[in-house]
């Protein structure tokens, strides 16, 4: 039984996984697979502190789907974010209100998303005040994936601008002490008609 075990691994090969063009393909990892075919599909995750080596970033974690093969080099799509849940419990205090909202939202070029986006007050807030708060965050998240292509929103998602924005919107309505997306997730992709139909529309519009 060991040495079948051991066969097995001998025939694995190393691939090079890649992280999607949102965050210019860089290397992300090395995965192992007997078959090009197993790979395709499979989800590699890593931290955003690992990606640009800055260790104040150690609490989100990136998602990664491997969409193309070639050469032993595995491209993906980015397939989601989650922060971690220490870094969100550090977050809360007594005497605050957590306003979550979970919003689908389409991008420019048409790649759907559910995104959570949470809201952290600096006191206790009233419900009239959550629900604008939660409105807010809901406009913006809409507007912005409206204006941005895929790889644009998950920068601006990821790094946190818009975060920033909704902060300092919101903090308008009820004195904040943090916005967060703490999670999202790719829904669906757009069709091939769907690319050609954006792609279009951008050449003509330049």
């Amino acid at each position: 039984m060991a040495s079948k075990v051991r066969d097995k691994w001998r025939l694995k090969k190393a691939y090079k996984v890649l992280a999607s063009t949102a965050f210019g393909s860089s290397e992300i990892g090395v995965t192992l697979a007997d078959d090009e075919s197993k790979l395709y599909n499979r989800v590699i995750e890593t931290s955003l502190s690992d990606m640009i080596g800055d260790f104040s970033f150690l609490h989100i974690k990136l998602y990664f789907q491997i969409v193309e093969v070639s050469d032993s080099v595995c491209k993906t799509i980015f397939k989601g974010h989650e922060l971690s849940r220490d870094y969100i419990r550090s977050l809360i205090r007594r005497g605050t209100t957590l306003v979550d909202g979970i919003f689908n939202v389409t991008t420019k070029d048409g790649y759907t998303l559910r995104v959570t986006v949470i809201a952290i007050t600096r006191h206790r807030a009233k419900t009239s005040q959550a629900k604008l708060i939660r409105k807010i965050s809901k406009e913006i998240l809409l507007s912005k994936a409206a204006e941005l292509n895929f790889d644009e929103f998950v920068q601006q998602m990821v790094l946190g601008k818009i975060a920033s924005d909704i902060y300092n919107s919101a903090k308008k309505i009820y004195p904040l002490k943090k916005v967060e997306i703490s999670k999202s997730k790719l829904i669906s992709k757009p069709t091939t008609e769907q690319i050609k139909l954006t792609a279009t529309q951008s050449s003509v519009q330049q």
